[in-house]
């Protein structure tokens, strides 16, 4: 006789990540074909990564990551690369207290690495070596976003 697979207990707090896409993707490549290959030097890159979240049902949220990269060598832009990555997640055991940081900082951590998978997928199919992400601590960016949002409030 076998045993049933094992569920997780309801009251264990969990995070299942029951879907992901890209919501939003865009490539610019404005001096090609010079950009390729007339660049003497790496170019300087500019990224940016926000998060936003909304919720689509009692313990049902979508979270989205906006990567926003620009290349720039010699004054110029050398490429625009905008990705908007986004997952559905299901919350279990979460208080609701603690589901803000589960989402912001647990949630961020599983969709982060496909986001940057896409990202080096499309800069290297616009023709430049593929742009690595470096890894982000989602933990230190929330506590940091935390800290300022009451000056600006």
């Amino acid at each position: 006789m076998t045993e049933p697979a094992a569920t997780p207990a309801a009251d264990k707090p969990a995070i299942f990540l029951r879907a992901q896409y890209i919501k939003d993707l865009s490539f610019e490549n404005p001096r090609a074909p010079a950009s390729i290959f007339n660049l003497k030097e790496p170019p300087t890159m500019d990224v940016s990564i926000n998060l936003a979240a909304q919720r689509l049902d009692e313990k049902v949220f979508e979270l989205s990551i906006q990567i926003a990269t620009r290349a720039v060598a010699e004054k110029t832009t050398v490429f625009l690369c905008d990705v908007v990555y986004a997952g559905v997640l299901e919350m279990q055991g979460i208080a609701d207290a603690e589901m803000e940081q589960a989402i912001f900082i647990q949630g961020a951590q599983l969709l982060y690495p496909f986001a940057r998978r896409v990202i080096a997928d499309l800069t290297r199919d616009g023709g430049f070596p593929p742009l690595q992400l470096d890894p982000m601590d989602f933990a230190a960016l929330y506590t940091q976003q935390r800290t300022q949002a009451p000056a600006t409030a």
